[in-house]
């Protein structure tokens, strides 16, 4: 057992116009990183002002969560692109919130990729690379998925400079090979309280999470992703906030 840290981030920002999604002021307290929305799977220039404005308020890192164009389908559907296409339209989304970071004198920490692209870039090198190429380009941080094997996303990255930042999901089920089981597979999001702090106690103190199919693997996490869409995920992540408090007051 080792001391380490793991932070909280968030998907936010992620309404659109009139329509609302997410109980960002009610999450933005409990969590450490903000990853916000950069427009094309949800999200508009003025959701995107006000939701950097809150993160700066209650002192949580902003990163940028940029997405394919899949507004309808709000970022979950791939769409074919060559790996230039991108690249540029990573460097588009991460400048636009960068843009806005600057008029509100704070700076971008990170980026996660969002929905199928995140998905995606998992299991396609080549879409690792591009997604890799687009954040270089502002010597930022590239969060993505802790795995068993991470060594191929590690020789890209260092090959462009980019230091990487794992992430486990407290509600999501796990494959043998460490992805995350598919939102259309049976069982794949952890709805019971228990059985989803049984897994943040594992990841965090452990260093373990249980697959689907009941094996144990290893998985590396520098921060835990959460979810804050109703009353009751935000008690939830409350909750995890508990178990890594606890596990890192045991550290001590």
């Amino acid at each position: 057992m080792k001391k380490q840290s793991t932070y909280l981030n968030c998907d936010m920002g992620e309404s659109y116009g009139s329509w609302k999604m997410g109980c960002d002021e009610q999450v933005m307290p409990h969590i450490d990183m903000a990853n916000i929305a950069c427009g094309f799977h949800a999200s508009d220039p003025l959701i995107m002002s006000n939701t950097i404005k809150l993160a700066i308020a209650h002192n949580v890192q902003i990163g940028a969560h940029p997405s394919y164009p899949d507004l309808n389908g709000f970022g979950r559907r791939s769409i074919p692109m060559e790996p230039e296409e991108i690249t540029a339209m990573l460097i588009y989304q991460i400048g636009a919130l960068q843009g806005l970071c600057a008029s509100h004198n704070t700076e971008l920490h990170y980026v996660k990729p969002h929905g199928a692209l995140y998905n995606d870039m998992q299991s396609n090198l080549s879409i690792f690379e591009a997604v890799v190429s687009a954040v270089s380009s502002y010597s930022l941080p590239l969060m993505t998925l802790a795995i068993t094997d991470n060594q191929p996303l590690l020789d890209i990255a260092d090959r462009y400079d980019v230091p990487l930042l794992f992430e486990a999901f407290a509600d999501r089920r796990y494959q043998a090979n460490g992805l995350l089981a598919p939102r259309s597979m049976e069982n794949s999001v952890i709805s019971n309280r228990d059985a989803l702090l049984d897994q943040v106690q594992q990841i965090v103190k452990y260093g373990k999470v249980r697959t689907l199919d009941g094996f144990l693997i290893p998985i590396e996490a520098d921060t835990l992703c959460v979810h804050g869409d109703n009353d009751q995920s935000i008690r939830l992540i409350q909750d995890i906030r508990k178990v890594i408090e606890q596990q890192e007051e045991v550290c001590r």
